[in-house]
């Protein structure tokens, strides 16, 4: 720790412990300059303005003893009080005269950096508080921050207006919430070489998924041009996830690749400051980021989090110049980390009412109140306690009232805009992206806004009940049978690995298929061919609108397939993720787009073309091998091992040799770690040749909706006698107790993934009473299983296999 009266220490000086000279983004900057540049990480040198020129300031100008009178009766929910003292605090500072000895200091350190640098030196001038950027306390976006400053009368300029921005009513606000006195904290003030990113990229990363809290992954957020842009919620940025434990083993782990609306950019002006340009069409169809610095920048993330040991926010800027990275800040993440996980929080939400507005989902919770439409920051005074703001977009002079909503709703926005990132800290609901709200939102009309179904946020009329109910994952009992999880939307997988769990035993692609390809396969696999007929202008029109970044189609469907089984097999890791192959009937298969080309019409589908059958077929065999591409992606570059496959609907023994042939051809099976294949038992067929299927694959897995509707003759999707459908009818019991059995005594994997364990707590017990090695549940359905099975006082002896994401393994 320094002990100096020095108004200036440069960032080589200083280390974290020096938060009480420099501020905590300080601080940060000098133990990142000092010590992890040794490890590689490049960080922009620069200089602090201490604290104790900030006291000096004061004291000069008598600012100190003037402040204290400002604050000591004020009303901090008053907002028109907060106005008016924030005001009068800040012209006092920017009043003030900047003493003779504090002027000569820092127009000595500017001159070293243009000794190092070049003349006029570009640099950032940032605020940095003395209780900023620690855990449970970030004053992110609190404080201001001046970019592309150059030259001695503008920095000068720009650290009075870093002073006086401790005294913006948002940051007046912040201090009151988190216990702070309004004149006791000091400020520093940063100044760094300002990066050349307006000529390249720039963004945030987090060292852990910023919605679910999920340790494993690295998120990287990036843009064209200077990061200014990335919260104010005018574009979207590219959204990057490495899976930290495979990148650690070698692996290019980069899971997700998502491709942003980068229209706009931040650029440096000439007269100092930013100017916002567009950008050109061809780079906005063009990632931010190549793999390599993707990788790069994810390996110094990890740097960074292990050496302060707690989860990081992290600001990252390319030079446009020399090409290279850099680190410009890291202060710790303090929305998700600093969550109890050992708590689960299940928001129940059921309507048949159709959502009127629907967005970009952020956090996971349900939030309703009374619709405050605000157009404009001026007419924020007439917003009251629970209600729902309402915005085209937040900016941090917003804090005020959403620190006092129910749930907020923006027209603009992404999952790092401002409004995000407040509602996390806030811990309240938020949808970004809606576009309408403010048009279609009466003023004053009741709202629920709902968060919980994944990545898509949902506003409903009205006030729509909910409930909440919170489990304590430290008091569940504990089973010997496994608890796995059926997963359809890997939107949801990385929140609902904090369940108790041992894996997946069913992650259905078809939720993939239909949501983010959208696309039939074979459309894909033939598309030059499509393209070539002039009858089908119009629908190579609509492919190319949802494979906008893509030349070669096969290449689009095998990168999203891997993406979505890739999240999946990450938030379980290092746990079994069993994924199984498409299982789209015929009718579904023609609600994909193009899909009526490739499909005919069945009177029942689900008895038709679909399952082993499916992939045999020479003109469908070319989609099969995609998948098994997809999956192949997700093992061998991704370095995901713990996904096995599953094959569904094999009828017969001569089509489980023939897909397996497929499967074999396709390198699944070769390595020192092959996959495991799994066969769905949903047939008699099944049942009946057990012994001579599980000579074919690893283990089965029963779907109890197919093989009751099988064994009892009833069609699942007529309506009129789905009552006769019902798995605990003694035929469907008979045929269960066979096939475990038999699988137990092979020594062969054998599980359950249908819906009746989910909805029937005591056809669960009678699984585990058989002996069957694992229950796979839906997830709303694993709690209240758990508990079943433990009230009724089946013979256990070892608990659900459930690590907390982020414990030691």
């Amino acid at each position: 720790m320094v002990k100096t009266n020095k108004y200036i220490l440069w960032f080589g000086e200083t280390r974290k412990a020096d938060i009480a000279l420099v501020g905590g983004k300080n601080a940060s900057s000098g133990e990142m300059f000092s010590l992890l540049t040794k490890k590689g990480v490049n960080v922009p040198d620069g200089f602090s303005i201490t604290t104790k020129a900030y006291w000096h300031y004061l004291k000069e100008n008598k600012i100190d003893g003037k402040l204290k009178e400002i604050f000591s009766d004020f009303d901090p929910d008053n907002i028109a009080d907060v106005r008016q003292r924030g005001k009068a605090a800040r012209d006092a500072i920017m009043n003030g005269i900047m003493p003779s000895d504090l002027e000569q200091a820092i127009y000595l350190a500017y001159k070293k950096m243009e000794a190092k640098y070049g003349a006029r030196t570009s640099v950032a001038v940032r605020s940095s508080g003395v209780t900023e950027d620690q855990p449970g306390a970030s004053f992110a976006g609190q404080f201001e921050s001046f970019l592309n400053t150059t030259g001695q009368t503008d920095l000068l300029l720009a650290v009075k207006k870093c002073f006086a921005s401790g005294f913006n009513d948002r940051a007046i606000v912040y201090r009151r919430e988190k216990g702070f006195s309004q004149t006791a904290s000091a400020l520093s003030v940063g100044v760094q070489k300002m990066v050349r990113s307006d000529l390249a990229s720039s963004g945030i990363i987090f060292t852990l998924d910023s919605e679910s809290g999920f340790r494993d992954v690295v998120l990287i957020n990036s843009i064209w041009g200077v990061g200014e842009l990335i919260v104010k919620g005018r574009i979207t940025a590219d959204q990057f996830y490495v899976f930290k434990p495979a990148l650690k083993q070698g692996y290019k782990s980069i899971i997700i690749k998502n491709l942003g609306r980068k229209n706009k950019k931040y650029v440096f002006s000439k007269s100092g400051g930013l100017k916002e340009e567009p950008v050109l069409p061809a780079n906005q169809l063009k990632f931010s980021l190549t793999d390599e610095e993707i990788l790069k920048l994810a390996k110094w993330a990890v740097i960074i989090e292990e050496h302060y040991k707690c989860p990081q926010d992290i600001e990252w800027a390319k030079d446009g110049k020399t090409g290279g990275l850099f680190i410009v800040q890291s202060r710790p993440e303090t929305v998700q980390s600093t969550k109890g996980k050992m708590v689960y929080e299940e928001y129940q939400l059921k309507t048949s009412q159709k959502p009127i507005i629907e967005g970009i989902a952020v956090g996971d919770k349900i939030g309703s109140g009374r619709a405050r439409v605000i157009s404009d920051i001026k007419k924020i005074s007439d917003f009251k306690k629970g209600d729902v703001l309402v915005a085209k977009m937040t900016d941090p002079d917003w804090m005020m009232v959403m620190r006092l909503a129910s749930a907020i709703i923006t027209d603009e926005g992404s999952r790092i805009c401002h409004a995000a990132i407040v509602s996390r800290e806030l811990g309240i609901p938020c949808v970004v992206g809606a576009r309408v709200a403010t048009k279609k939102i009466k003023n004053g009309r009741m709202v629920t806004v709902d968060c919980t179904q994944g990545s898509q946020g949902r506003i409903y009329d009205g006030q729509v009940d909910f409930k909440v109910i919170k489990h304590n994952l430290t008091r569940l009992p504990k089973l010997k049978t496994k608890i796995m999880l059926n997963i359809g939307a890997p939107d949801i997988a990385f929140k609902t690995s904090f369940l108790p769990n041992d894996g997946v035993g069913l992650a259905r692609i078809e939720f993939i298929l239909a949501d983010k390809i959208r696309v039939h396969p074979l459309a894909l696999y033939h598309y030059n061919r499509l393209k070539a007929a002039a009858e089908n202008t119009k629908l190579i029109k609509e492919i190319d609108e949802i494979t906008v970044e893509h030349k070669d189609k096969k290449e689009f469907f095998v990168k999203e397939l891997a993406e979505g089984i890739a999240q999946i097999a990450a938030a379980f890791y290092p746990k079994e993720v069993i994924v199984r192959f498409s299982d789209f009937k015929t009718n579904e298969y023609r609600n994909l787009l193009a899909g009526e080309l490739f499909e005919g019409e069945e009177s029942n589908p689900m008895l038709g073309f679909r399952g082993a059958s499916r992939y045999l077929d020479k003109e469908f065999q070319p989609a099969f091998l995609m998948e098994c591409q997809a999956i192949k992606r997700v093992r061998d570059v991704f370095g995901l091992k713990n996904v096995s496959v599953m094959v569904p609907f094999c009828r017969t023994l001569e089509e489980g040799r023939g897909v397996m042939g497929l499967i074999n051809a396709a390198g699944l099976k070769r390595g020192p770690k092959p996959v495991k294949v799994f066969v769905m038992c949903e047939i008699p067929s099944n049942v009946i040749l057990a012994d001579e299927f599980l000579k074919i694959f690893d283990g089965m897995s029963i779907g109890s909706n197919d093989l009751s509707q099988l064994i009892l003759g009833v069609d699942r999707d007529n309506s009129r006698i789905a009552l006769g459908r019902d798995e605990r009818n003694p035929a469907v019991k008979e045929m269960l107790k066979q096939v475990i059995s038999v699988c137990r005594a092979k020594k062969k994997y054998c599980g359950i993934c249908g819906q009746a364990p989910s909805d029937f707590p005591d056809f669960a017990q009678f699984l585990v009473k058989q002996g069957i090695e694992s229950i796979s549940l839906n997830p709303d359905s694993v709690i209240k299983t758990i508990l079943a099975l433990a009230r009724h006082q089946i013979p256990v002896t070892s608990r659900v296999n459930g690590r907390i994401k982020g414990e030691a393994a």
